[in-house]
C-alpha cells in the first residue's frame, strides 16, 4: 500500500504527439474526480515538434504534471520512467493520441478497482473517435474486421468481467510492478503485450470493462500505417521468441510474405509458376474485394470500398515484413 497524496497516475510516453496531446490533457483533467488525488507524468522521447512545450503549458494550470526525458525515445522506456516517477497506488497508462469519450474513466477505475479486487484492468481500445478522415474511418474498420485483427484480442469487444490481459491490460495497481517487473525495454512495440502476458502468467486478476473505454486515432496515411504493421511485426516476433509462443497470426503473415517472395523471383523462370503466382494474386485481391465491399455496405462507410483494397494489403504485408525481417535478423545474421 503506498502513502502517496494521489490515488492515481495517467502515465503518459509520447514522441510527437503535438496534434493530439492537448486535447488528451483536456479530456483528463475534465474528468468527474479531484484534481488534487490525480498525478499525470509524461515522458517525452525527445519530440521535435511541439509536444513537450504543449505538455509543459499545462503545469501552469495542474501542478501535479510532470513532463520528463526518455532518452531512449522507446514506449517501453517512457513508461518505465513514468511509472517510477510516479506515487499513486493505481497506475493508468495513456497515449498521447488518445480521445477519453466521458468524463467517468477515473473515478470508475477505481470503483472498478475497489469492487472486483482485481490487480489490472482492461479496456476497449477501438480507433474511432469523433473527428477522423474517411481513409482513418476505413483504417479503423478494416483493423477491426475478421481479416484485419486477431480474433483472441479483446480491444474491440464489449465484454465486461474476467479476461486473460494480454491484448488489452493498460490499469494496474502498483503492486503489480512489484511482482512482475516493469516492460522490457528490449521492445520498441508490443511491451505491453509482454507486460500483461507476464501478469497473466503471474495469476493476477485482470478485469475488462466498457466504462473504460479509450478511442486511439488510427494513422492517417497507408504510409504511417505501413511504420505501424511493420513495428507490430517486428514486436511481435520478439514477443513470441522471449516467451517460446507459437503466435500462429504472425507465423501465418511471415509465411505468406515469404511464400510470395519466393513465388514472385521463381514466376521470372517457369510459366507454370507465374501461371499458380497470377491466380493466387488474383484470388488474395479478390477476397481483399469482397471483404472491403462487405465492410463498406455493412458500415455505411463507403471509404472501406475505396480504400479497403489498399489498407488490407498494408496490414498484411506491414505484419509479415516486420516478423520476416526480425526472423532473419535474429537466426540468420549471427
Amino acid at each position: 500500500m503506498t502513502d502517496s497524496k494521489f490515488d492515481i497516475a495517467v502515465v503518459m510516453p509520447v514522441l510527437n504527439e503535438e496534434k493530439y496531446i492537448g486535447r488528451t490533457l483536456d479530456q483528463i483533467y475534465m474528468q468527474d474526480f479531484p484534481m488534487s488525488r490525480v498525478e499525470v507524468v509524461v515522458a517525452d522521447g525527445g519530440s521535435t515538434d511541439h509536444t513537450r512545450e504543449i505538455a509543459e503549458s499545462y503545469k501552469d494550470r495542474f501542478g501535479s504534471l510532470k513532463v520528463l526525458d526518455n532518452p531512449a525515445r522507446l514506449s517501453s522506456s517512457g513508461r518505465n520512467i513514468a511509472v517510477r516517477n510516479s506515487t499513486a497506488r493505481y497506475v493508468l497508462v495513456i497515449d498521447g493520441h488518445s480521445h477519453i469519450p466521458g468524463k467517468n474513466l477515473l473515478r470508475a477505475t477505481i470503483d472498478l478497482f475497489e469492487s472486483t479486487g482485481a490487480k489490472c484492468l482492461c479496456r476497449a481500445q477501438p480507433m474511432m473517435p469523433p473527428d477522423i478522415s474517411e481513409f482513418q474511418s476505413a483504417v479503423a474498420l478494416c483493423r477491426a474486421s475478421a481479416i484485419g485483427h486477431n480474433p483472441s484480442s479483446d480491444i474491440y469487444s464489449d465484454f465486461e468481467g474476467e479476461v486473460d490481459p494480454t491484448s488489452s491490460g493498460a490499469i494496474y495497481d502498483r503492486s503489480v510492478f512489484d511482482q512482475v517487473g516493469y516492460f522490457d525495454e528490449k521492445f520498441d512495440v508490443c511491451e505491453d503485450v509482454d507486460f500483461n502476458y507476464r501478469v497473466r502468467q503471474a495469476g493476477l486478476k485482470a478485469v475488462l470493462s466498457p466504462q473504460l473505454r479509450v478511442y486511439y486515432y488510427p494513422r492517417a496515411t497507408l504510409g504511417g500505417l505501413w511504420k505501424q504493421m511493420v513495428r507490430y511485426g517486428t514486436g511481435r516476433f520478439r514477443f513470441a521468441r522471449k516467451h517460446n509462443l507459437a503466435s500462429p497470426i504472425q507465423w501465418l503473415a511471415g509465411i505468406a510474405l515469404a511464400v510470395f517472395a519466393v513465388l514472385l523471383v521463381l514466376s521470372f523462370l517457369s510459366a507454370a509458376v507465374f501461371g499458380f503466382f497470377k491466380n493466387l494474386v488474383a484470388l488474395y485481391l479478390l477476397l481483399v474485394l469482397l471483404f472491403s465491399l462487405f465492410l463498406g455496405l455493412a458500415k455505411g462507410q463507403m471509404g472501406c470500398i475505396l480504400f479497403g483494397p489498399l489498407v488490407y494489403p498494408t496490414i498484411h504485408f506491414g505484419l509479415g515484413f516486420g516478423f520476416v525481417r526480425e526472423f532473419i535478423n535474429h537466426y540468420l545474421k549471427k
